[in-house]
């Protein structure tokens, strides 16, 4: 899985990061759509590209995508089965409230801040503090994600920039392309969930 498929702008892209690639766009556009099995896409991309990215020496990285794939499972079921504190609707599209909003801002800098200390002190890491952000940010989207939050699709636009700039650094070519894409995905599906919601707000009133 780590041999070289080919060749993109002068840097070797391996099978594992093919593949993963591919997984990982079926499972953005599954979000998009609100298709519940994009999750399960996520499971498997998340665990190809931990073994990526650990190889790398991205090991908040690597951690977070395991997150990702046991996250996955919470979200998978969340929207089969979820629904919103005090209603046994079905899970839908909903704002965070202004404390949701400043719980979410607290709890990015906080896991950004833990997560660089903890990379600077128990690994090898040259880049502690990007991957931290990274990392934290993507923890917190993932959550937003499963809730049917559309604060996710902003969150993951800030992660998905900072990203390109971090596998761009690390030289994983096929990945910065791939999280270019994801940065326009995200675009779309805020843009769709946000259609969405506005026609629920109106159906409601």
């Amino acid at each position: 899985m780590l041999d070289t498929a080919f060749t993109l702008l002068g840097t070797a892209v391996t099978w594992l990061e093919v593949i993963a690639f591919v997984l990982a766009l079926a499972n953005i556009a599954c979000n998009v759509y609100e298709i519940h099995w994009g999750w399960p896409l996520t499971i498997i991309a998340s665990v190809l590209y931990a073994w990526l990215f650990y190889a790398s020496k991205l090991y908040g990285e690597a951690g977070v995508n395991v997150f990702f794939a046991v996250a996955a499972l919470w979200g998978w079921w969340q929207w089969l089965r979820g629904h919103r504190s005090g209603s046994s609707a079905p899970l839908r599209i909903a704002r965070l409230d202004s404390q949701g909003i400043v719980i979410t801002v607290a709890g990015w800098a906080v896991a950004w801040l833990g997560c660089a200390l903890l990379l600077r002190a128990i690994t090898d890491s040259d880049v502690p503090w990007a991957d931290g952000f990274v990392t934290a940010g993507s923890v917190v989207g993932t959550v937003l994600l499963g809730r049917k939050f559309i604060e996710n699709w902003p969150i993951w636009l800030i992660v998905n920039a900072a990203s390109v700039a971090l596998f761009a650094y690390k030289g994983l070519t096929l990945t910065v392309v791939l999280y270019v894409i994801f940065f326009g995905l995200a675009i779309w599906g805020w843009i769709g969930w946000r259609e969405r919601l506005a026609r629920s707000e109106m159906v409601s009133r």
